[in-house]
């Protein structure tokens, strides 16, 4: 008989005395039969009754045999050079065969194994179920979390990187105090709009009119959608034409912004339609205060809203000129644009001269007018002279450059004249119509 090491011994006992542990959702679909036999079978081969000699595997079926063999895990075992039920150590314990081994652990393992099976069996098994659930829902969750990475990752890299401005084409290069962090050309609107979530020069001019755009979108649902008892049609259609030039103005000019790197035949086409904008929030802007103004007097108000609607259009019909939005043309833009704003000097004297400067500050809102009209010129006289990047060129790339406060100004003089068109419709009102205001 070959003896064993006592290293070799223990580590056949590690592997004899622990079995493959098969879970029932691995294991051979074995009925009650079946487990049976098996146990039969073991009994019947190690019974110490039993002559060794006798070979008792031709006894046993040879398909349940294989089928056991199998289960037990026969050909991981030790490789005994003989059949005795026990081989010779060095030490003072017998080290059992795999046979002896296994018959005790699978008579212990018997009831677990027959309590796992039958609900299976019987169609009872609720644990599989509940399993396969919670696996599909963990894989759909990984997926979409996944999926939601992926695309705000998409998102974020927008296909490019910011540029230094010596690196841009000609109809891209506006401005050359701002020297880093400029949007190559594109040529996808698809990046474009993604880049609105990209740092960059024109983040912040898009951010500051995208705002104000919604800001005023909210204001006139609010102002329109009021009851006729509160407000009639009239100071509607009236407050209308603000609200119009507003959204216009400042819609045109952030698409501008987010569109500006597509290409050089879109840049142009939507810079014109920036320039326009803000020719009609001129032009509204006037509308109401006209209105209110000259409440009763209709040959002023219709003389000075023909005045001020031929500027507005001049000044539309120049921005349409190719040349108009090339750099070097930058102090004339300005000053168009100044011109159209001061030409509201005009029928404000006239109102000073027939109501008196006290009564044109505290119930026509010359005030509001005047503090709207500082906040545009300051706005249009600091992107002219593009103050503070031409004082220190490359610190101001991204924020606080020219046209960003130019944005912002522009914002804040349109949410003041709407405070003081309010203001004049409100006292207009209370005093009733022409007829009651000659007589009084």
């Amino acid at each position: 008989m070959a003896s064993v090491s006592s290293s070799d011994s223990s580590s056949s006992r590690e592997k004899e005395c622990n079995p493959p542990n098969n879970s029932p959702s691995s294991s051979p679909d074995l009925g009650p039969s079946l487990l049976s036999k098996i146990n039969s079978h073991l009994d019947h081969e190690t019974d110490p009754n039993l002559d060794p000699d006798t070979d008792y595997h031709n006894l046993a079926d040879p398909v349940l045999l294989g089928q056991s063999d199998s289960l037990l895990g026969q050909n991981d075992g030790l490789m005994l050079d003989s059949g005795d039920d026990f081989t010779d150590a060095e030490d003072d314990l017998s080290l059992p065969t795999n046979r002896a081994v296994a018959k005790s652990e699978i008579t212990r393992m018997l009831p677990a194994v027959s309590e796992a099976i039958a609900p299976i069996d019987e169609g009872q098994d609720n644990v599989l179920p509940h399993r396969s659930k919670v696996e599909i829902i963990s894989t759909t969750s990984r997926a979409a979390v996944e999926h939601a990475e992926e695309f705000v990752h998409k998102v974020w890299e927008a296909g490019w990187r910011v540029a230094h401005h010596a690196s841009l084409p000609d109809w891209l290069k506006d401005n050359e105090y701002l020297m880093k962090g400029h949007r190559p050309p594109t040529n996808s609107f698809a990046a474009c709009f993604k880049s609105i979530f990209r740092i960059h020069t024109e983040t912040g001019n898009i951010w500051t009119h995208l705002l104000g755009f919604i800001a005023f979108i909210g204001v006139a649902i609010y102002f329109l959608t009021r009851p006729s008892v509160e407000i009639q049609w009239q100071e509607k259609a009236v407050f209308s034409a603000f609200f119009a030039g507003a959204i216009l103005c400042l819609g045109f000019s952030w698409i501008f912004h987010t569109v500006y790197c597509h290409s050089e035949r879109v840049g142009k086409f939507f810079n014109k339609l920036d320039y326009c904008g803000i020719a009609l929030l001129t032009m509204g802007s006037f509308v109401p205060w006209l209105y209110y103004s000259f409440y009763c007097r209709l040959e002023p108000k219709i003389a000075y809203l023909i005045l001020i609607f031929v500027l507005g259009i001049s000044c539309i019909v120049v921005s349409l000129w190719d040349k108009f939005s090339q750099p070097q043309y930058r102090g004339i833009r300005a000053g168009v644009f100044i011109g159209l704003g001061l030409s509201g000097i005009i029928p404000a004297m006239h109102y000073v001269i027939t109501d008196g400067f006290y009564h044109a500050i505290n119930c026509a809102s010359l005030g509001w007018l005047a503090l709207m009209a500082l906040l545009y010129i300051s706005g249009a006289i600091i992107y002219a002279v593009r103050i503070p990047e031409r004082l220190f060129p490359g610190k101001f790339d991204i924020w606080f450059q020219s046209h960003q406060i130019f944005h912002v100004f522009v914002v804040a003089a349109a949410f003041v004249h709407y405070h003081g068109i309010t203001a004049i419709a409100n006292y207009r009102l209370t005093l009733g119509d022409c007829l009651e205001t000659r007589n009084s």
